[in-house]
């Protein structure tokens, strides 16, 4: 009897996904991890549409910039992310979500398609998944806060330098790890640029 429902619980769980255009806006391995994890893709998604709704209230503020490309607010918003995942439906679930989104960005990327207005490239995914392992642990030792308290542990973890963000000059200009000012025109269309990563402080 179980064996016979839970493939009709699997197809109302995708169809309600599919039914709030939801499904249809990710990338394929993004989807694939819907298809492998039915029962926690609502939860991650009410989680993420949640998330970026903070991410937006703190751009406002202005508290940690307004840099949603490689800057601290970047960094924030993968780690508040996972934390939250993680804390809902655990670290490995929420890990392998990381790393599909990630998966999905090198398709974008291949596809010339941007992300916040920028195209993806390999010191941004590494960032983001280096951000979403500190994502993860806060989400861990947070699992008796509140959603606030977790906010603000995570942008504790932010301001002692614990996250990865990118290195650039005072007017938002990408530098290598010589301080040299990176053309992003010489750079069209590759993947591996060298923009360089550096603590949160």
């Amino acid at each position: 009897m179980i064996k016979k429902i839970l493939p009709i619980i699997f197809i109302l769980i995708v169809l309600n996904i599919t039914a709030q255009n939801k499904f249809s806006q990710i990338s394929r391995p993004e989807k694939i991890w819907v298809l492998m994890h039915p029962f926690s893709s609502k939860k991650a998604f009410t989680i993420t549409k949640n998330v970026l709704i903070i991410v937006d209230s703190i751009k406002a503020i202005g508290i940690i910039g307004c840099d949603i490309n490689g800057g601290k607010l970047d960094a924030f918003k993968h780690a508040y992310w996972m934390a939250n995942l993680s804390k809902s439906i655990g670290n490995k679930k929420a890990k392998s979500l990381g790393i599909a989104h990630e998966k999905g960005n090198k398709l974008q990327f291949k596809k010339q398609k941007t992300e916040d207005r920028i195209l993806p490239d390999s010191i941004s995914c590494e960032m983001d998944l280096f951000n979403n392992i500190q994502g993860i642990e806060i989400g861990t030792n947070s699992q008796n806060m509140n959603l606030k308290e977790m906010q603000l542990a995570t942008l504790d973890t932010l301001k002692n330098g614990k996250l990865r963000v990118l290195k650039k000059d005072n007017n938002g200009n990408y530098l290598t790890s010589q301080n040299t000012l990176i053309n992003l025109n010489d750079w069209f269309g590759k993947w591996n640029i060298p923009k360089c990563l550096e603590p949160s402080y």
